[in-house]
């Protein structure tokens, strides 16, 4: 299957070598996407726990602590960082 990836707010810089799309097996949840992605961050660096994930427009909580659901073809991730400021 193949899933859309988006990822916007702080440390949008060091998240450009993340993939705008995944190729995952048919029974692939959100965990093993957020795998596959930190793999392609630079050595050390995480994806920041703090991150809204969004599938498909449904919340499921951070990267730290969120619902590990199922993924579908064509779903769409969305990592937001929370953007501080005024």
């Amino acid at each position: 299957m193949r899933v859309r990836v988006v990822f916007t707010g702080r440390g949008y810089d060091e998240m450009r070598s993340l993939p705008s799309e995944l190729d995952l097996p048919d029974a692939a949840t959100i965990d093993e996407a957020l795998s596959r992605l930190s793999a392609h961050l630079r050595p050390g660096a995480k994806l920041p726990p703090t991150c809204l994930v969004t599938v498909s427009g449904a919340h499921l909580g951070s990267v730290a602590s969120h619902v590990n659901r199922g993924l579908r073809d064509g779903d769409e991730i969305v990592l937001i960082a929370p953007v501080a400021g005024g």
